[in-house]
């Protein structure tokens, strides 16, 4: 059975400048370099306004994996992701995936950019699955673990960013 999990960030910007960042060729960018480890690239982006699309890929060091991660999967592993972005009932929604190197399995996420008090929150609902016999549930919570680590660096990026940028920052 997948392993489920939400993340959720808050912003004091509204979502229209939250959304748009988000999917800012500059922004990804900068926030590779800053948290993208080994190989980290744009791969492809796609589109504009409502509706953008883009693949990232990141690495991560295997000696910043779990020690029983580690023992199973041999070398670095890449990270390919994927989002894309609609405009949905006035709502930016995001529709992202990921493959893990090594791994057989995947994460599927949905993403939304919504008013939150006076600014945003950006609410991300994930699945990790992982097609190893008895000891997947084991690594799809490891994955999950280290996936909400990445949304919280990343929504900490996204805040400074904002605020460097002339908008306010994240909560």
């Amino acid at each position: 059975m997948p392993t489920r999990f939400e993340h959720r960030a808050t912003f004091s910007s509204p979502p229209a400048i939250v959304y748009a960042t988000l999917v800012d060729r500059a922004f990804l960018s900068e926030r590779l370099k800053a948290l993208g480890g080994k190989g980290a690239a744009i791969v492809e982006y796609t589109g504009s306004g409502d509706e953008v699309s883009f693949r990232l890929r990141q690495g991560l060091d295997a000696e910043k994996l779990p020690g029983a991660v580690r023992a199973i999967l041999k070398g670095d592993l890449v990270v390919d992701r994927a989002e894309r972005w609609t405009l949905d009932g006035g709502t930016h929604t995001g529709i992202g995936s990921a493959n893990i190197s090594g791994v057989p399995g995947e994460i599927k996420s949905r993403i939304r950019v919504e008013a939150a008090g006076g600014g945003s929150a950006v609410v991300t609902t994930a699945e990790v699955k992982v097609s190893i016999p008895l000891i997947g549930g084991k690594f799809e919570g490891v994955i999950a673990e280290q996936v909400g680590k990445l949304l919280a660096a990343e929504s900490e990026f996204t805040g400074k960013w904002l605020a460097e940028h002339g908008n306010s920052s994240c909560s």
